[in-house]
């Protein structure tokens, strides 16, 4: 059993890893379904209010309850594979709690890329709501990223990607993690 977790700011490159693992057959928890599933069950738009239910059910449920409410998702991945990639951790909080339930099974990946090529990522990938018309700029989402523990977080990685290169390069580097042993 591995289950390898993945953090890093907006735009660093997490979603595209977690597209290399699927491509791989591993399957993806992906911690933004979490907190996109809760905004549509208050009837809330999730490109808009994305960030206020994060610190919504962080305010709720402690600071470990996005990860907490992706537990049994990850564990029944796990019934069917060997390795499972948790994208979108915010936190140490919440990589505590990963260690907690996988120990030594847990693998933390911190995905780096400069803040120029992130609002370049950002703004192409389309999901969000640009700032300019009344979304959140990328500023403000690190901000509130580092509110959560980011950076605490990313500094607990037990690897870390510098994902400057080509789109190639990252992916045969994820593919590499993909298949290392615990």
């Amino acid at each position: 059993m591995q289950v390898i977790g993945v953090v890093g700011l907006p735009g660093s490159g997490k979603s595209e890893a977690a597209t290399v693992a699927r491509e791989r057959g591993v399957p993806v928890v992906t911690m933004g379904d979490v907190i996109r599933q809760a905004c549509r069950e208050r009837g809330l738009d999730p490109a808009d209010h994305h960030g206020a239910v994060a610190k919504a059910l962080r305010e709720e449920g402690g600071p470990g309850a996005i990860a907490e409410r992706s537990l049994p998702t990850i564990e029944a991945a796990l019934d069917d594979a060997s390795t499972v990639v948790v994208e979108g951790i915010r936190s140490d909080t919440e990589v505590e709690r990963f260690e907690a339930a996988f120990g030594e099974s847990f693998t933390l990946v911190a995905i780096e890329a400069p803040f120029d090529t992130r609002v370049d990522r950002v703004s192409a990938r389309g999901r969000d709501t640009p700032a300019e018309e009344g979304g959140e700029s990328l500023d403000a989402r690190d901000e509130r990223e580092r509110g959560f523990g980011m950076d605490a977080a990313i500094e607990r990685a037990d690897v870390v990607v510098e994902n400057t290169g080509s789109l190639a390069a990252f992916h045969e580097e994820i593919r590499g993690l993909l298949t290392e042993e615990p």
